[in-house]
């Protein structure tokens, strides 16, 4: 059984990497696993560079953590622009893939209050009066009526992360 280790400890990023890996290798078995892992950046990225940073942090706070761990994901995710993303990290055996989540456009009242400091889900959680949207369906949820989810956008770009391991021959 490999070692997944996640560098955060959120409940729909861990669900999304458990998915991810076990739909890219099926015929393994992995124990995956969230363990918290500072980004290094703002708590709300306000840039696709400072989010990217963010996830690459986590990947390397995380291995300094888990030596011994198969794998290494980092998930951060940040805004755009007029939109909010997420960039994957994976390491393994040294070697680190990256894949961008798909964008999703956010409301004007929603960017003015992250432009006033607000972190994304605590704007959910007061535009759509929640709580904790962040570690659950996320804001893709709220604002696609619940046909996407945070796990289900981030599985997506986390198997493109895997490409690289998925064809070992052509990397």
């Amino acid at each position: 059984m490999q070692t997944v280790m996640v560098a955060s400890t959120n409940p729909a990023k861990v669900a999304a990497v458990r998915d991810a890996f076990s739909l890219a290798f099926p015929m393994l078995s992995f124990n995956v696993e969230g363990i918290s892992a500072q980004s290094g950046v703002r708590d709300q990225p306000l840039t696709s560079e400072e989010t990217l940073l963010g996830a690459r942090n986590r990947v390397k706070h995380c291995r300094e953590q888990c030596p011994d761990a198969d794998y290494i994901v980092g998930l951060e995710a940040g805004i755009d622009d007029k939109f909010t993303f997420a960039w994957m990290v994976i390491e393994h055996n040294g070697q680190c893939s990256e894949s961008r989540s798909a964008s999703l456009p956010l409301p004007p009242l929603a960017l003015e209050k992250i432009q006033q400091g607000m972190e994304l889900g605590d704007v959910m959680d007061e535009m759509f009066n929640q709580q904790n949207v962040k570690q659950k369906g996320g804001a893709i949820a709220m604002l696609t009526n619940h046909l996407l989810t945070r796990s289900s956008v981030y599985q997506q770009a986390l198997i493109l992360a895997l490409i690289p391991f998925l064809n070992p021959q052509l990397f």
